[in-house]
Parts: C-alpha cells; sequence; structure tokens
C-alpha cells in the first residue's frame, strides 16, 4: 500500500517562522482537540508517522513536520543541535497558535522533545520518548551501533546519494522480520529529498549531530512531565537496558516495551500497537 494512501485525510501545506523559514507540516483532526507534536529523526521526514496522523485524528489535533534541514522545510546552513531544533518546535508552535501539546519523538524526535520539555516546560502537556537519543549509551553493541549509523548516514546523504545507499540507511531502522516495509516508495522519496539541491550542502551539517551525541545528553532529572519511554526489544544504539536506566532518572515516567517486532521505528512497523498505545497515553487512560 502506497503511503500516500495512508496520509489522506491529512493537511499537508508550509507555515513560516521568523528564524527558521518555511517549515512543512502535515495535520489531521480537529483544531480545538488537545494537539500532538510527532517529531521525526535525523535525515528524517513527516512521513515516518503516515500512519499515525489519521488514526489518532478522531481524538486529538495530530500534527507531523519536517525539521529546519529536512525534506521540504527550510534547508538552511547553521550549527544544528538538539536545543537549537528545541527552539524551532517553539516558533512552530507561535505560528500554529498552540500555546501547549503534547509530544511525540522518534530518535532525534525524542532528543528534541526532551530538551523541549526542559526549555518549554510550560508549553508541554504529555512526553513520549520513542526509541529517543540523547540518554546514555551504556553497551558496547550500542556504540557500535552509533558508528555504524553515521557511515550510513554519510553514504546516503553524501555528495552522490544513490537508491541503494538510502536504502541502506533506512534498512537500518527496520527490524529484519519487517524489512518489506522499505519500500521502493519509500526509498525513493528519501532519495528525492537528498538529491535536493540544498540538501547536498545542508544533510552533512545536520548529520554532524550524531558525533556530538554526547555533547547533548539530555537532562532526564529536569524532566517533570509525565512521560512514557516507548521502546522496542531490538532498538539500535539506545538499547532495551539504555531506557532501564533512564527511566529510573525522570519522575512520573514508564518504559513501554513494544509487544511486536521492531527496531528504531515502532511507529511504523506495527502502527496498530503504536496508535493504542499513544491513544491511551495521551488521554491519560490505562493501557
Amino acid at each position: 500500500m502506497s503511503l500516500w494512501i495512508d496520509m489522506v485525510g491529512t493537511e499537508i501545506r508550509t507555515v513560516n517562522t521568523p528564524t527558521f523559514g518555511r517549515i512543512r507540516i502535515a495535520e489531521a483532526g480537529p483544531k480545538d482537540a488537545p494537539a500532538i507534536l510527532f517529531q521525526h529523526g535525523i535525515g528524517g521526514h513527516l512521513e515516518a508517522y503516515s500512519k499515525n496522523l489519521v488514526p489518532l485524528s478522531d481524538e486529538f489535533r495530530c500534527i507531523a513536520f519536517d525539521y529546519v534541514g529536512h525534506a521540504m522545510s527550510n534547508r538552511k546552513a547553521m550549527e544544528y543541535t538538539p536545543p537549537v531544533l528545541a527552539e524551532q518546535v517553539a516558533e512552530l508552535m507561535d505560528a500554529l497558535e498552540l500555546k501547549k501539546a503534547h509530544l511525540s519523538g522518534e530518535s532525534l524526535g525524542g532528543w528534541v522533545s526532551g530538551f523541549f520539555s526542559v526549555i518549554h516546560p510550560e508549553r508541554v502537556d504529555r512526553l513520549m520518548l520513542n526509541t529517543g537519543a540523547g540518554i546514555p549509551i551504556v553497551s558496547d553493541k550500542g556504540r557500535a551501533d552509533m558508528l555504524d549509523l553515521m557511515e550510513r548516514s554519510k553514504k546516503a546523504a553524501g555528495l552522490a546519494p544513490t537508491f541503494e545507499s538510502v536504502k541502506h540507511r533506512i534498512a537500518w531502522l527496520i527490524h529484519p522480520k519487517n524489512q518489506h516495509l522499505v519500500t521502493d516508495e519509500l526509498v525513493n522519496l528519501r532519495l528525492k529529498f537528498y538529491l535536493m539541491a540544498e540538501g547536498r550542502e545542508v544533510t552533512p551539517m545536520v548529520n554532524r549531530m550524531l558525533g556530538r551525541h554526547d555533547e547533548f545528553l539530555l537532562p532526564l532529572e529536569q524532566i517533570r512531565h509525565e512521560t512514557m519511554l516507548l521502546w522496542t526489544r531490538d532498538n539500535p544504539i539506545h538499547d532495551l537496558e539504555c531506557a532501564q536506566a533512564a527511566v529510573k532518572r525522570i519522575r512520573n515516567s514508564s518504559l513501554y516495551v513494544m509487544k511486536a517486532d521492531g527496531a528504531h521505528w515502532p511507529q511504523y512497523e506495527d502502527p496498530e500497537e503504536f496508535n493504542r498505545v499513544a491513544r491511551a497515553f495521551f488521554a491519560g487512560r490505562p493501557l
């Protein structure tokens, strides 16, 4: 099935922010419903949430967006760090006239969401760190996974990205049992973004965040919101041991481990389970 069939029912448009320029968003759900901001991973794009926006839009105002430097948002030459991207979230919320929102972030999205919750605590309802980055890597395998991701990202978004290099990068996100999800359509979409002229210059700047991971570890003890770490048994880099250590440092937090097979994209690998858990968590209901 095409991911664009999953996106039927969303409104895709751009909004302007003062510092970061044009930001592409996809939105579904009533304007007066509680809002959830869904945030993708490094080198990614809002289509990472193509299977979640419409199913959850009956109860929430669901918004996914491209970070600055990614996909169809403004490709700006600048220093990229999670705290800087947290300010993009603030400006986007202002543009959308959102005083407060739930946050759900995958990988880089979780990293940025965690910083946003500390920098702008008054603007956050509930916080979901979905296989999020920014927590200490505690295993040798995790450190090896990081080096692997850095190499795949360099090849996928370098001077001459190819279908095969991008497919190799996306395959890293997906559990071996779910590799059928790495479709030609998904690969070609990301390849299109990487081949854009401005992307050739800016994407390597974005990818430098990987090498600076430990400079920007999340201040976990400063997170005060009701928080869920949604994890998989086979998440690369930040394995389950990382999540178990991190949840002990966050007040009012819980750890949910996906029952389905998944790696780094549980919202895409098993959207039915992800959507059920997200719906309950953001509504404040028991699972």
